[in-house]
């Protein structure tokens, strides 16, 4: 399930619609509005297989690694979330959910930035052509 934070604009969300992915959204179709970020980690953990999608920085912390989900942070323009969305969803290392759970991962331009479940190293990952 890919899930968006309520800090991804409407926008964007509508353009991920219309792709082959169905997003869900804190606020409109899970949690409520204005869940503090500790709250999220708690419904996330209670759920299975969760992509978790937010521009929040505050993620990106190797700490919250959990086998039942896959936090993505993105350090990308509010109007470029839905292309990395998609960009990242179609990248050979992360193109099934399997291949997601139990990392957080910082999107950029440059490439992405991961930390795996029972790692002590984050790894940098360039961006490659999608398949």
């Amino acid at each position: 399930m890919i899930v968006l934070d309520e800090n991804i604009l409407n926008g964007q969300r509508l353009l991920l619609e219309t792709s082959r992915w169905a997003p869900r959204q804190i606020g409109v179709d899970i949690g409520r509005k204005g869940l503090k970020d500790e709250e999220i980690i708690v419904l996330l953990r209670r759920q299975r297989n969760i992509t978790f999608f937010t521009r929040d920085a505050g993620f990106y912390l190797p700490d919250l690694r959990h086998r039942n989900y896959c936090l993505v942070v993105m350090s990308v323009g509010q109007n470029e979330v839905a292309a990395f969305i998609r960009r990242f969803l179609r990248h050979r290392d992360f193109d099934t959910r399997s291949k997601r759970m139990g990392r957080v991962i910082r999107l950029s331009h440059a490439g992405l930035a991961v930390w795996r479940l029972r790692s002590q190293f984050e790894v940098h990952t360039a961006w490659s052509r999608p398949r």
